[in-house]
């Protein structure tokens, strides 16, 4: 039954916000609780990952079918684990200044009354800090931006200096 709605601006391309978010293989390198991702089948924009997230003494598996629409959205679709139900997107939405505009919305319910009590209390920080993992991510990637970078030059190299 938590709900979280979240939009960040951010001054990096709708590409890069989206390649970064789509290479779920990499967020156990940065992704608070997220411990283990193996990506299971994988066809065209569409792909199944495992999840395992742990958090205190509590260690979860959860497999979820990935729909990516290149540079706009990532639909999240839940298979199996310890969920009645999860909805998950994230859009993005081109700012005219080159930069991004990132829409992140969750919305889940446990299987366990005692895993969703627990995460009731401490929802709000725990998806504001995942989001914010994101965004201190691209900051590791891409560079400090004060402004942002076209999107045409976001997936070339940088020109070399004489």
């Amino acid at each position: 039954m938590p709900t979280h709605a979240e939009r960040r601006y951010l001054p990096y391309s709708r590409k890069e916000l989206f390649d970064l978010v789509a290479e779920v293989e990499r967020y156990p390198e940065f992704l608070p609780w997220c411990t283990a991702v193996r990506v299971t089948r994988r066809s065209g924009n569409i792909f199944h990952a495992d999840l395992v997230v742990r958090f205190k003494v509590f260690q979860e598996r959860f497999v979820s079918k990935v729909t990516l629409h290149p540079h706009e959205l990532i639909d999240v679709e839940y298979i199996n684990g310890p969920f009645r139900y999860l909805n998950n997107h994230w859009r993005f939405i081109a700012a005219d200044d080159g930069g991004c505009t990132i829409d992140f919305y969750v919305d889940f319910e446990f299987r366990s009354k005692v895993l969703q009590k627990l995460i009731g209390m401490l929802f709000n920080e725990a998806v504001s800090r995942m989001v914010g993992a994101f965004e201190t991510r691209a900051h590791e990637l891409y560079g400090e931006r004060e402004q942002p970078i076209d999107e045409a030059e976001a997936g070339r190299p940088a020109a070399s200096q004489a």
